[in-house]
């Protein structure tokens, strides 16, 4: 796996592209969100949860996207600076574009629901202008969100990243992060990702959000089917989630089962980041990948156990500490197929 990535020698680890947003999660829980009356208030947006968690695990963070022109642009960089993430290509909205807001149910830990305002949002803005060769060049993976596909000229602006990664070697990796609001169509959904998927060489996402990806393609909507077409089309390794199920990943001559950390959980949702944030930097810092899944796995049960997302992501001690703790009562959780 290591093979995935550039050697050492460039500047940054990790390039995440695309959604910032704000979340506002309540603390009255289990309770519908109509009403839920106090809020805690979160950087969210799942490339952004994924850039705080891989830098707390220690990979140089950078991140290519556009902010709001306001306090709530400054309540970003003020967090991402603290994180020590990159700031150089977070550019700031030029036409009265906001951040998304992101309100968060909790009915129940098993019942969460997400509701989502995004007209008007600074994500979406990136521009192909705002794309550097030299950034993309600089860094040893670049991570593309299915969301910044969804309209454009955020669209463009990442197929132009695509393509400076493919001329430079850097790793790309499709984290499907499919938001239905977001997009006009299942059809226009299936055609972009589907691009996108093509010129990557990681996939992640949940087993809805690869039928959507293959909706045009006529796969029978299986794991390994996915993992066949996939991995005959040039890329390196996927990643096929399944909820509370857990996950599988397929690479060449390794198919592995995840299944989830026993936990008590508070809320449905985060868990996604907390995997891709971890697995990703376990790769990245040379692990064999049963290990690195391990640590997706651990990381997002920590996260569905907790009220935040990018602020509860786990330090390395403390997912390393959790790991030996469960692994010690429930055992592994990693198997080969």
């Amino acid at each position: 796996m290591n093979a995935l990535f550039p050697a050492e020698g460039r500047a940054l680890d990790l390039v995440p592209v695309g959604r910032v947003a704000v979340d506002l999660n309540p603390t009255d829980y289990n309770r519908p969100l109509s009403q839920s009356q106090h809020f805690n208030k979160y950087l969210g947006g799942s490339p952004a949860n994924i850039a705080v968690g891989a830098a707390r695990l220690g990979l140089r963070v950078g991140f290519l996207g556009k902010i709001s022109n306001d306090a709530m642009g400054d309540f970003v960089a003020d967090f991402f600076r603290r994180e020590g993430i990159d700031l150089s290509h977070l550019t700031r909205a030029k036409n009265g574009e906001s951040l998304g807001l992101t309100f968060t149910e909790i009915l129940s830990p098993t019942q969460s629901s997400i509701l989502m305002y995004r007209e008007g949002v600074a994500d979406l803005a990136l521009d192909p202008g705002d794309v550097d060769e030299a950034y993309v060049a600089s860094t040893r993976a670049l991570l593309v969100s299915g969301t910044a596909l969804s309209a454009s000229p955020s669209r463009e602006a990442c197929f132009k990243a695509l393509a400076y990664a493919r001329r430079h070697e850097t790793c790309v990796i499709f984290d499907a992060d499919y938001r239905a609001y977001t997009w006009k169509s299942k059809d226009e959904v299936a055609v972009y990702t589907s691009l996108a998927a093509r010129q990557s060489d990681i996939l992640l996402g949940s087993r809805e959000e690869f039928d959507l990806m293959e909706r045009l393609l006529g796969l029978p909507g299986t794991d390994e089917a996915s993992a066949d077409y996939w991995l005959s089309r040039g890329a390196k390794l996927l990643v096929i989630k399944h909820g509370k199920e857990g996950s599988y990943a397929y690479a060449p001559g390794e198919r592995y089962r995840v299944r989830p950390f026993p936990v008590e959980a508070l809320k449905g949702f985060g868990g996604g980041d907390g995997y891709a944030s971890a697995f990703l930097a376990g790769l990245m810092g040379g692990l064999p990948l049963p290990q690195a899944l391990e640590m997706g796995s651990a990381s997002a049960a920590m996260l569905v156990a907790s009220h935040a997302c990018s602020r509860d992501m786990p330090t390395r001690a403390a997912l390393d500490a959790f790991i030996a703790e469960k692994k010690a009562v429930h055992g592994g959780v990693v198997s080969a197929l």
